[in-house]
């Protein structure tokens, strides 16, 4: 028992002036950690990126509706929108006159919400800077898989797709 305590007064406990630098340390470590996972420009999204236009649309059972007529954000070929329905968010890149690709809006990397284009041909996730084609296959990482796509017919001023 005694040399039990005598090895006890032998482990020095540090001041509170080399517990705190000591955290202080930690605390930098970590943050120079985090910014290099998430917020340097090798894996957050480019400067160059703008909030994609957000359209309405309409769900009955499993098929959504976008209209996609004269001022609707989906009017002229290349365009790109978002839009939020009761089943899902989906992605919509109007590819000519007569057609529209749908692709779900949640970002096969960490399932965050894809609402950014790099000024008009791929859509970028905020998190992590995953871009993607308006068909849905993966540019940049750090996802590796393509986004999943959905059919959609137009007719007249509408666009529809069964989610």
């Amino acid at each position: 028992m005694k040399d039990t305590a005598n090895k006890l007064e032998e482990i020095s406990t540090p001041t509170r002036r080399e517990f705190c630098a000591g955290c202080g340390k930690a605390a930098a470590l970590l943050a120079l950690a985090a910014s290099a996972a998430c917020g340097d420009s090798q894996t957050g999204p480019s400067g160059n990126t703008q909030s994609l236009a957000s359209v309405s649309s309409t769900v009955s059972g499993r098929t959504v509706t976008v209209p996609i007529g004269a001022g609707s954000a989906l009017a002229s070929t290349g365009a790109m929108a978002i839009t939020q329905t009761s089943i899902g968010s989906f992605l919509l890149a109007r590819t000519s006159a007569s057609s529209l690709t749908v692709l779900t809006a949640v970002c096969t990397h960490e399932q965050s919400t894809i609402n950014l284009s790099d000024g008009g041909s791929n859509f970028v996730c905020p998190n992590h800077g995953s871009t993607f084609t308006t068909s849905g296959a993966v540019v940049k990482g750090p996802a590796n898989r393509s986004l999943q796509q959905f059919p959609a017919t137009i007719s007249g001023d509408n666009a529809t797709f069964t989610a």
